[in-house]
């Protein structure tokens, strides 16, 4: 008798009595992401490895670890996508739909990363995903908060915890990457191999390790929040208002 073939590692079947779930959720983000005005977009699961490189960073883990990446017939490096926002952008540069225009967007479906499978986290995942082209400011950000909440109140979560921060403007990212940048250089005997590597190309993803060797390093590290500028402390104290002047708790 031949062996019954399983399922890939961290990979998951929705059966048929799972599905009353899967759909109730659908549907209501659906509702909200239309009383919104996002407008649905189909991308590919596939995508040319390229895409990823330049949009995540070559120097992250989900690229260098976590990606499911192979060469087709044609000897053309392809990736499974390991997330969603690359591919609405590809999509929409490709047929045009950035072109002097703003686009709200919303698209979902299954992404894919080889991570170690464990409760809550998979290989094979399920997103949801909404992309505000051509807007911003506190009230997008404000937007993309409050439909998040609504969608847990939809979906009857009991008590879920908002929290949020901010990551400044791209001059306060700069001076907190230098600092970074003078803190590990100073400590880099303590560094693993990847961290190291991650230096001078992608400090901040040093944050990222998980190295039980490293932690206490990280945790003396450097805070983001001690070097947000005038307008990043002006855009984060808007969001916080237009958050509670909805309704919507939350603690930093």
């Amino acid at each position: 008798m031949e062996k019954l073939i399983q399922r890939v590692r961290g990979m998951n079947d929705i059966l048929p009595e799972e599905e009353a779930a899967w759909s109730f959720l659908e549907s209501n983000a659906i509702n909200l992401f239309n009383a919104y005005g996002y407008k649905r977009i189909q991308i590919p699961v596939l995508e040319r490895t390229e895409l990823f490189r330049r949009s995540i960073g070559e120097v992250t883990d989900i690229v260098e670890k976590e990606m499911y990446t192979f060469e087709d017939l044609n000897g053309d490096s392809i990736t499974l996508r390991p997330e969603a926002t690359a591919g609405v952008v590809r999509a929409g540069l490709s047929n045009g739909l950035f072109h002097n225009q703003q686009q709200k967007l919303w698209c979902s479906g299954p992404m894919f990363r080889h991570e170690r499978p464990q409760k809550g986290r998979y290989r094979q995942f399920h997103q949801l995903n909404v992309e505000a082209v051509g807007y911003s400011g506190p009230n997008l950000d404000a937007e993309l908060i409050v439909m998040a909440a609504r969608l847990w109140n939809c979906l009857g979560l009991k008590s879920p915890t908002l929290e949020i921060n901010s990551i400044g403007t791209p001059s306060a990212r700069e001076n907190y990457r230098k600092a970074l940048v003078e803190y590990f250089r100073a400590r880099q005997d303590q560094l693993d191999h990847d961290s190291q590597r991650r230096l001078e190309r992608n400090p901040i993803r040093i944050l990222d390790s998980k190295n039980p060797s490293m932690q206490v390093l990280l945790g003396e590290a450097p805070l983001l929040a001690d070097y947000l500028d005038a307008e990043s402390y002006t855009h984060f104290e808007e969001v916080k208002s237009l958050l509670s002047g909805v309704g919507v708790g939350f603690t930093e």
